[in-house]
């Protein structure tokens, strides 16, 4: 199984490649779908990190595979911006889990 990430930064995938990640880099909407829908192909990617401002632009499709697929598990990692999660996020995902 393995670790993939999207990001719309060549920093974050050149550091995550240094430790063993594939990564894709993003730029429109046509190029976030195509990525995913070409890593929801490959049933070897156990893990989906998407960059946070990226995983908040397209949130329903984030969703969608969160609540609606057993794998990849989607995790949403802070870019070389730092974190933009606030308190009250995880309570976001609960609530509308339920």
């Amino acid at each position: 199984m393995k670790i993939f990430v999207i990001s719309d930064n060549a920093d974050t995938c050149t550091g995550l490649r240094l430790v063993g990640i594939d990564g894709i880099i993003v730029r429109t909407e046509a190029e976030f779908h195509q990525a995913v829908t070409a890593i929801l192909a490959n049933e070897d990617t156990a893990v989906l990190a998407i960059v946070e401002n990226l995983a908040r632009q397209y949130i329903e499709k984030v969703d969608e595979i969160r609540f609606n697929r057993r794998l990849p598990l989607i995790v949403e990692i802070p870019d070389r911006h730092g974190t933009g999660q606030h308190g009250k996020y995880i309570w976001d995902m609960i609530e509308s889990a339920l």
